[in-house]
């Protein structure tokens, strides 16, 4: 078996596992406001949110496309295979600790992060396709504010919709259709997220030579979607006490307008072929609502730490991968 095509398999297993590892890590955001609402179990919430997940990533590959061309040019792209390898190992290795102390933290950033910091160690920042790569920056930074946005408003009209309701009574028609929402956002979660796992095996296909084009080959979409939705079977509890209670205390109201502001944008997103983090989305939708229903009630200090770590990621990720490239480059 030669080199490139054992480089070949070991990037085909690590996108394989970083998708494991998203299920787990950014799925808890999708169905954390359903899970702290008792709207569902933890354990019918993961299944759910498991089956819905594979449903959406078995739906598009637009996101995929975007991410296979967009970054950088696998065409042309000098050592791909110990650049596409690096990004994942590096994107694995941030996803991993920030699950482990709980941050809901940026699968995209950092995989996005990483191929670029891995790129430009390998042939420097020439490598980079600067306005596909600049577009996808630039809709990672702008959907959590415009969730924050839509979050606050759809949650306003609530307020006045059913102001004269009874609260208790309202709550709990809320939390019959908070199961429906969840399932919606757990789709849309799949539209976009298993695709950049998709991305990345295609890019490894053309930049080794076993791909000539960049449509998505079925068993990568195919293999991809399984492995997100065995992963959110997993499940990723301590994500899930963060996003679903450490923000804000979330009432099922409060979880319809953030689920469904949340799945809004993501599939939005989706639909115009653009990889966004539903991390940021879905925290930033929660912050909205949160800050609609009552500015001191939204616990800024757990929101401040998580944008922090929004923020890092790319540079930190970039860096990892930066420097993997340069130990694997010993070696192959």
């Amino acid at each position: 078996m030669d080199t490139l095509l054992i480089l070949t398999v070991l990037i085909v297993i690590g996108a394989l596992a970083f998708d494991f590892i998203n299920g787990f890590h950014d799925t808890a955001n999708a169905i954390a406001t359903s899970v702290s609402t008792k709207a569902l179990t933890p354990r019918r919430a993961i299944i759910l949110a498991a089956v819905m997940n594979f449903v959406g990533a078995m739906t598009f590959t637009g996101v995929a496309k975007t991410i296979t061309k967009d970054i950088v040019d696998p065409f042309t792209l000098e050592n791909g295979s110990i650049v596409i390898l690096s990004a994942l190992i590096a994107g694995i290795a941030w996803n991993l600790i920030t699950w482990y102390y709980g941050i809901p933290s940026s699968s995209s950033h950092a995989i996005i992060g990483s191929i670029a910091g891995a790129a430009i160690a390998a042939a420097g920042f020439g490598s980079l396709n600067v306005s596909g790569f600049g577009k996808i920056v630039q809709s990672l930074i702008i959907s959590p504010i415009l969730a924050f946005g839509v979050g606050f408003i759809v949650y306003s009209i609530f307020k006045i919709i059913f102001k004269n309701n009874n609260l208790p009574k309202t709550n709990k028609r809320f939390r019959y259709i908070q199961i429906a929402t969840a399932a919606l956002q757990a789709y849309t979660h799949g539209t976009n997220d298993a695709q950049k796992a998709m991305g990345i095996i295609t890019m490894a296909l053309i930049a080794n030579g076993y791909a000539s084009s960049t449509d998505i080959p079925f068993w990568v979409q195919f293999s991809c979607a399984l492995a997100m939705g065995l992963g959110t079977s997993v499940g990723g509890w301590k994500i899930i006490k963060t996003v679903g209670g450490k923000i804000m205390k979330i009432r099922p109201v409060n979880g319809v307008a953030a689920d469904l502001t949340g799945a809004a944008i993501i599939f939005g997103a989706t639909y115009i072929h653009l990889p966004v983090s539903t991390t940021h989305v879905i925290s930033s939708s929660i912050l909205g609502v949160g800050a609609a229903h009552r500015v001191k009630g939204v616990k800024w200090g757990t929101a401040q730490r998580m944008i922090i770590t929004w923020f890092i990621t790319l540079p930190i990720s970039g860096t990892l991968a930066a420097i993997t490239y340069y130990i694997l480059d010993l070696f192959f």
